[in-house]
Formats: structure tokens, sequence, C-alpha cells
């Protein structure tokens, strides 16, 4: 900034009136002492012996000096407000920067909390499911089982009804061939059947 100050002062010295060169490196030396005070921005004027010789020159031509110290002053004023305002928009940014940077890590940390809530959520869901499954695989075998037992009885069962069928059939096949041989033997018909079969 300073650098763009001095370029100023440059642009602007072809419009000043011809001052002598003694004249000249005074006002030189109250421009550099204020574009020092532009550019430090609380630092005091140093009070030197060269500083009091600048006074005492400057005194020798009041009117242009005033001139340009106001116009100094003002173009001083700007710079510092110039630079009061960078410096504060800085701040600001650095600021934005700072308040975006606790932003995302807050919600990265946020983000990573959820996942491991999640993650957590799902393990134990998957535990109990895997508890479930291997409950009812239990229930599945001990009911496979009961089932079995079952149809073994049935089947047991079922044996010995048609093992009783048999000997019933036996019986009666072996009664009947007694009764024939009877029949035979004495001559005789039996009543029973003759009347169920021929109706009479």
């Amino acid at each position: 900034m300073a650098e763009e100050e001095a370029k100023k002062v440059e642009a602007e010295a072809p419009s000043e009136p011809a001052v002598p060169e003694k004249e000249a490196a005074a006002v030189e030396a109250t421009k550099d002492v204020a574009e020092e005070k532009a550019v430090v921005v609380a630092a005091p004027e140093p009070k030197a012996a060269d500083d009091s010789k600048a006074l005492a020159v400057v005194e020798k031509v009041p009117d242009s000096v005033e001139v340009k110290t106001s116009g100094g002053s003002i173009d001083r004023d700007i710079i510092l407000a110039r630079v009061e305002t960078e410096k504060r928009l800085s701040l600001v940014r650095a600021w934005e920067d700072s308040e975006k940077t606790k932003a995302e890590n807050k919600a990265h940390k946020n983000l990573s909390a959820i996942l491991s809530w999640e993650n957590s959520k799902k393990a134990a869901v998957e535990a109990q499911l895997k508890k479930i499954e291997e409950q009812l695989e239990k229930k599945k075998a001990e009911y496979g089982e009961k089932m079995k037992n079952k149809i073994a009885m049935i089947h047991k069962e079922a044996e010995e009804k048609r093992a009783m069928v048999e000997a019933r059939r036996g019986e009666d096949v072996l009664k009947a061939e007694e009764m024939a041989a009877k029949y035979r033997a004495t001559g005789s018909a039996p009543k029973k059947l003759l009347s169920g079969c021929f109706g009479g």
C-alpha cells in the first residue's frame, strides 16, 4: 500500500507549483513521515533533530505546506480507513473460515457418531435375528422329532390294526372252512348263506 501511495504522490507531484530543492526535500520528508504513520497505524511520531529542521523549512513556506499537510492528512485518513477496512474484512474472513471449519468438524463428528450408532444397532438386531433363527431351528428340530415319533406311532398302530384284521380274516376263513367241512360231512346246506344270497 505504501508503494501505491508513493506512486500516487509522484503522480500528484507535477501539478504542484515549483518549489526549491530544499523545500521539496522537506516536503518529501514530511510525506515519508505521513506514509510511515499510514503503514504503522499506532506508531508515534519520532522527534528527531531532522524533523525539527523539516518543520523549520515548512514554516518558511506555510501556504504550500498547509495545503500538502491537509491533503496528506486526508490521504492518510483514507489510507488508514482502507487499512482498517481491509483489516476488519480479513478478520471477518478468518472468522468465517474458522466457523465453517468448526461446522464441518462438528458435522463430521455427528455423522461418525450416527454411523457408529447405526452399526451397533444393526449388529444388535442381527444378533437378535440370529438368536431367533437358532431358537426356530431348535424348535423345528424338536417338532420334526415329535412329528417323526407321531408318524412312527401311527404306523405302529396301523400295523397292529392290519395284524388284527389279518388275524380276524384268518379266523373267519378257518371258521368258514370248518363249517363247510361240517356241512359236507352232514350233507346239509347252510341256511343263513342261502337265504341271504338267494333272497329266500
